[in-house]
């Protein structure tokens, strides 16, 4: 990483650090969000909430070949995180927390990061049901694309979500994703395979390069606050 940063190359954003903001729901007092490394001590929330939601995260996310609770157990967390954290420091992937009021409260990763002429990536997420429905999703989602095309340096950002996933249309539809087509039977989700709408957005869009960026609208807008 040090060799990349002399040599001129793009920062990867790796470990991840973001401002914290502050969610505005129509009820309820919201909460404080920000994105944050994924670190090894994160095993033992990651498992019990995981376990604790599955019967909402198994139909939207791929398949798990066996039990659900032996997927998520501490040996294959260990495994899990070793993994991402090899591809964080070779600069392809940013696995970060999803942090509510200082407690884990899901997961966001940026992944297939690609700099040159392509210059993009995709973005993926869950948040635990406890703090669901509050604006957590959009907070997290907006900090993690303003961190892509800002300290990452990437032109476009993008996602894939289910059309019949109603909650997760309405987070992207919220931090300026758009609809870009349909990928065919394009991930193995709960058993079968199943299409995705592609959705996503460039630099441009966002605003960021003057001073913008998904954040400072959702500001605007009355759905964050800054801390």
């Amino acid at each position: 990483m040090l060799a990349a940063l002399l040599s001129g190359a793009p920062h990867p954003g790796w470990p991840i650090s973001t401002p914290v903001v502050h969610t505005r729901p129509a009820q309820g007092p919201g909460f404080r969000v920000r994105l944050r490394p994924l670190r090894r001590s994160d095993g033992g929330a990651w498992c019990a909430l995981r376990r604790g939601d599955m019967e909402r995260l198994r139909p939207v996310e791929p398949t798990v070949a066996g039990d659900w609770a032996e997927f998520h157990s501490p040996p294959t967390w260990r495994r899990m995180y070793a993994s991402l954290r090899a591809t964080a420091v070779r600069g392809a992937l940013i696995p970060a927390v999803i942090e509510v009021d200082g407690r884990f409260a899901g997961q966001l990763t940026l992944g297939n990061i690609q700099h040159g002429v392509v210059s993009s990536c995709w973005i993926g997420y869950w948040v635990y049901s406890a703090v669901g429905g509050a604006g957590v999703a959009t907070a997290a989602v907006a900090l993690g694309t303003d961190h892509a095309m800002g300290q990452v340096g990437l032109h476009r950002v993008e996602a894939t979500v289910m059309e019949g996933n109603h909650a997760s249309r309405r987070v992207l539809e919220r931090t300026g994703f758009r609809v870009e087509g349909r990928l065919q039977r394009n991930l193995h989700i709960n058993g079968r395979w199943q299409d995705h709408l592609l959705v996503a957005q460039t630099a441009e869009e966002t605003g960021l390069a003057h001073g913008g960026g998904v954040v400072a609208r959702l500001v605007e807008e009355g759905r964050l606050i800054r801390v």
